[in-house]
């Protein structure tokens, strides 16, 4: 076979061979080219050749394999497909774009497979039935932008591959994979989960800015900054990913940012969270299925309910493309591979002449309708207009901050007369203005982290006071991974901590625990018919009857509260992502909520039965304690629980008393 390097992307497309193009960097395309292999887990990607040698591997990891990890899903079968590369070449971006095809590829019948109104109606009732019912703090429903393709695939590709990289700038990676029966062309603008040199860097973007016709000005940006809506969200997908990175990361993982994400027609928010790990990479991924920004949280019951309310599967919408890199140089005991895993959104896929576009919205407590109706049309409109499903507007196609600078308010004025003919498209391209560089911008941007917790802001290698050094604490899981970080900051108060599901915790564990951490999860409290409600049930009520120490978290906070007798009952309007300030005990404390559901006393109840209660003016119950017991509504390891660390060390304190 010719090499790479010396033969024409169209030759290689009309060749039948399986092959890849990867622009990561702005500068260059890398082209792989290999064989495909089928496999059914995420174990089986096939790193060693038969003799032992690491090789590459690109892998497409479908929506489905969420059932590695025991979590619903609709199963299309769609398969882990993995190009096992045999030859690549880098080749400059500019050549890359002279050598590619950019006749606009003919739709027939685009347009959404789910209508507005109808995925109006289906917002609403994830925040009626969902959200309202205390499944968790926010989901994302998907709908499709679908249409007839008769180009050839390859063609297709390569043509969609050209105008992604052409207008679609700030991508994390502009892509096209195309193999037997299948092809998917993106320009993805979010890392899920990279691992290099032993170091796990995930990239949670949420919260999404639709330029506004003129493009994006500092004022307008400003207005999006500042709503609560889009900060709640993105801090709900912080602590979503925060979960995972204290799953895989023996240092909990640190947070960076917050960011812009500057796109052609979008503008995200994002942080960066970085920590060490020594897992083979396939773990890592198989640990971080997958990103909250495109399921929900809590993560297990975000893939129930997107089953409910999708009727039909993903496919690869939300999974990643996963490049398994051989390193240069290995230590002992660290992973052959490094890896690089964009998400599957912004992404157009091709098969049996069908092109399908899947697009959602984050759906939290106060999400309007028809805004989220409106988002998925914004980041379908990035991807469509680059293909030629949907106009480009000037000022998209220029990248609104080239207008700005090149052309000044004369441009823009142009633009909305209509006028954009009037445009020089021979002068010189200015450097794109970035609305992050603006001060005002920045420093809106730097104000967010005054709310969070220092604890996750802060490296988290170096070890502090342990006041519980020695002593030891199990955790049950009710399908909620925050318990991954408030082991985490238990072990960094001392504790070693083990963290046991709840329906594989023996009563024999429970009994035997120096410290029981019974743990949040999603639903409603009172519902003694749920094996999983019913099970903490159980767990609270032997430690209570040994009178064993116990921390009791959220769900399991209301959970004791009703073994005294306090009233449980629905919020008005739930604390999904919500951060207080409360009364713990005569100490005020800055906590994050993630809550449907409350205990409830008369108001100046201070004690019931053999607990002290810390309520609210409205009988709200946030804490309670007593002998060899405590217990917080709020969640103390989010970031938002800004005295989330000294809070649980004074409640720790309570329950060995």
């Amino acid at each position: 076979m010719t090499g790479l390097a010396h033969r024409p992307l169209r030759e290689i497309a009309q060749s039948g061979l399986p092959f890849a193009l990867i622009a990561r960097d702005g500068a260059t395309v890398e082209v792989l080219a290999g064989d495909v292999v089928d496999v059914d887990l995420l174990g089986d990607i096939p790193l060693e050749g038969p003799d032992g040698t690491p090789r590459e591997v690109l892998a497409l990891v479908p929506f489905r394999q969420v059932r590695e990890r025991g979590f619903e899903c609709h199963d299309d079968g769609a398969p882990l497909r993995c190009l096992v590369v045999n030859e690549r070449a880098s080749i400059p971006r500019d050549d890359a774009l002279a050598q590619l095809p950019a006749e606009p590829v003919a739709l027939d019948q685009p347009g959404f497979d789910i209508g507005d109104e109808e995925y109006a109606h289906i917002v609403r009732r994830v925040i009626a039935d969902e959200i309202g019912r205390g499944e968790g703090a926010n989901f994302v429903i998907r709908r499709d932008f679908t249409a007839g393709v008769s180009t050839d695939a390859a063609t297709a590709a390569l043509t969609w591959f050209r105008a992604l990289l052409e207008h679609e700038r700030g991508a994390y990676w502009t892509f096209a994979v195309v193999t037997p029966g299948h092809v998917a062309v993106g320009a993805s603008p979010e890392a899920h989960v990279s691992a290099r040199d032993g170091v796990v860097t995930m990239n949670p973007i949420s919260g999404t800015f639709r330029h506004p016709a003129g493009g994006a000005t500092v004022e307008t940006l400003t207005e999006f900054l500042r709503s609560t809506k889009e900060t709640e969200e993105l801090f709900m997908v912080v602590d979503e990913e925060l979960k995972m990175m204290s799953a895989v990361c023996s240092d909990g993982g640190r947070i960076t940012g917050p960011h812009l994400k500057e796109m052609s027609r979008l503008t995200h928010t994002e942080y960066v969270l970085r920590g060490r790990s020594r897992l083979d990479p396939r773990d890592i991924l198989r640990e971080t299925m997958f990103a909250p920004t495109v399921t929900g949280s809590p993560m297990q019951n975000a893939c129930t309910v997107i089953t409910r309310h999708e009727t039909t599967p993903r496919g690869y919408y939300s999974g990643v493309a996963a490049l398994f890199t051989p390193r240069e140089t290995l230590l002992a005991d660290e992973p052959t591979h490094d890896l690089d895993a964009p998400i599957l959104i912004r992404t157009a896929y091709l098969q049996d002449g069908r092109l399908r576009v899947p697009v959602g919205a984050t759906l939290v407590r106060h999400s309007d309708p028809y805004g989220e109706v409106g988002e998925t049309h914004g980041k379908a409109a990035g991807v469509l207009g680059a293909i030629g499903a949907v106009p480009r507007d000037a000022v998209a196609e220029k990248a609104a901050g080239d207008i700005r600078e090149a052309g000044g308010a004369a441009v823009l004025d142009a633009v909305a007369g209509g006028g954009a003919a009037e445009i020089d498209e021979d002068a010189p391209a200015a450097a794109p203005r970035r609305l992050a560089d603006d001060p005002a911008i920045a420093d809106l941007l730097a104000s967010r982290n005054a709310r969070l917790a220092e604890f996750w802001l802060k490296p988290q290698g170096t070890s502090g006071p342990a006041p519980f050094a020695g002593r030891s604490a199990l955790v049950v899981d009710a399908e909620d991974r925050f318990t991954t970080m408030l082991a985490h900051q238990l072990r960094h108060l001392g504790l070693a901590v083990e963290i046991v599901p709840w329906n594989e915790v023996t009563d024999a564990q429970i009994d035997a625990a120096e410290l029981l951490v019974s743990g949040p999860g999603p639903g409603d409290p009172r519902d003694a018919a749920n094996p999983r409600i019913r099970r903490m049930r159980d767990v609270v009520a032997r430690r209570r009857a040994a009178g064993a120490p116990l921390l009791a978290v959220c769900l399991s906070h209301q959970i004791l509260a009703d073994s005294f007798g306090i009233d449980l009952a629905p919020l008005d309007a739930p604390h999904q992502g919500l951060q207080k300030t409360v009364d713990v005990f005569g100490v005020p404390a800055s906590i994050g909520f993630y809550n449907t559901f409350t205990a409830r006393v008369p108001v100046g109840t201070a004690h019931v039965g053999g607990a002290d209660v810390a309520a609210d003016a409205a009988g709200d119950v946030y804490a309670l304690r007593g002998r060899g017991f405590a217990s917080v509504q709020g969640h103390l390891e989010s970031i938002l629980s800004r005295d989330g660390m000294t809070t649980l060390q004074r409640l720790v304190e309570q329950s060995f008393a």
